[in-house]
């Protein structure tokens, strides 16, 4: 096989796409734009998010890719044909171990460790904390892992360690995605920061949106800008260890990263938290101590440093106020026992 045989063959992978959804035009439909046609028809989709997939060639009208001002038009055949396979995502039972803090007929606190996806999504399919729920709840014949109505009320990111709270029941789900909603819960996290703060409390706010540059970060945006869902983060400092900061967040909203771009947004980025900047020695000596230490202290805890502390809501049978608080994994624990001793060495 020669170079140019092999060269043609991963370019041809490469173009290869896979249908994800397909309709057809109404007969009686009139000239519309795809992109305000697809989110009529398409609710859980945004019209930004359809333009972007236009742009990137992925929306396909009999065949052929459109743009977002394309107008359909009736007997039309729209396909949403992907770069990657159209997965399976039923949720199934897995033998994954789990931490539950508490659990009851009608709901169960679990402690997730870092490092794990929550739910199923691109380029994970399995060894989700879904599918260890399925699988500690898999005796339970009332509860079925693909019913929306039932299961996790909230997430937290993959590499963010902490407390979630599970719904057994459609009513436990519907009373605690209300306490959510009307932000009557109680939940804080621990966050290890660069930098020292002038003040021992701040309040954040700014809109949470993608990035444009990178679907994969979050940005903040002006409040008024009407770009992104609003957001306001609270922050308190735990311990300053001189370069880096231990700080408690209690969240108003909960978007997206929110933490993460919220610290980010006010010149304080995660501790290595590498999408959001946190993986540069951002602050302290140039000495090449000082740089091996920061190295150690990334290899220690390889993640952003983010633990959802306590959580707290009214149990939605017995009326009563629950309250939970989970301890900092070994990984964060370490590094924090680590900067305590080089602050106090350095006294």
């Amino acid at each position: 096989m020669t170079n140019e045989t092999i060269d043609i063959e991963e370019q041809e992978q490469e173009d290869l796409l896979y249908e994800h959804f397909r309709m057809e035009v109404d007969k009686g439909q009139v000239p519309i734009r795809i992109d305000k046609y697809l989110v009529e028809h398409q609710p859980h989709s945004s019209r930004n998010r359809i333009q972007q997939a236009a742009d990137a060639g992925f929306i396909h009208v009999n065949e052929k890719p459109v743009k977002s001002n394309y107008k359909v038009r009736p007997g039309d055949i729209i396909t949403l044909m992907l770069d990657r396979p159209h997965y399976d995502t039923t949720i199934e039972p897995e033998d994954i171990p789990l931490e539950v803090v508490y659990e009851d007929a009608d709901l169960m606190v679990i402690n997730k460790p870092a490092g794990m996806v929550v739910h199923p999504g691109c380029g994970n399919f399995n060894g989700t904390l879904v599918n260890a729920i399925a699988w500690h709840l898999k005796d339970l014949a009332s509860y079925d892992p693909n019913d929306p109505e039932v299961g996790l009320v909230h997430r937290i990111d993959k590499d963010t360690s902490g407390l979630l709270v599970v719904a057994k029941t459609p009513d436990a789900k519907t009373s605690l995605g209300k306490q959510f909603f009307n932000k009557t819960t109680h939940r804080s996290y621990n966050a290890l920061v660069w930098g020292n703060f002038v003040e021992d409390e701040g309040r954040i706010e700014g809109n949470i949106g993608r990035d444009p540059k990178d679907r994969l970060r979050m940005e903040v945006f002006p409040p008024d800008s009407e770009i992104g869902k609003p957001a306001v983060t609270h922050y308190k400092v735990m311990e300053r260890y001189g370069y880096v900061t231990l700080v408690e967040c209690i969240l108003e909203t909960g978007r997206t990263h929110q933490i993460r771009a919220h610290m980010k947004h006010i010149g304080h980025p995660l501790f290595a938290d590498e999408r959001y900047g946190g993986t540069e020695l951002l602050r302290g000596e140039r000495t090449a101590s000082y740089k091996a230490y920061i190295q150690n202290c990334f290899k220690l805890c390889p993640r952003q440093v983010l633990h959802a502390k306590t959580l707290g809501f009214v149990h939605p049978t017995t009326g009563k106020q629950m309250d939970f608080t989970s301890e900092w994994p070994a990984d964060m624990a370490a590094l924090i026992d680590k900067w305590r001793k080089y602050i106090k060495a350095k006294e």
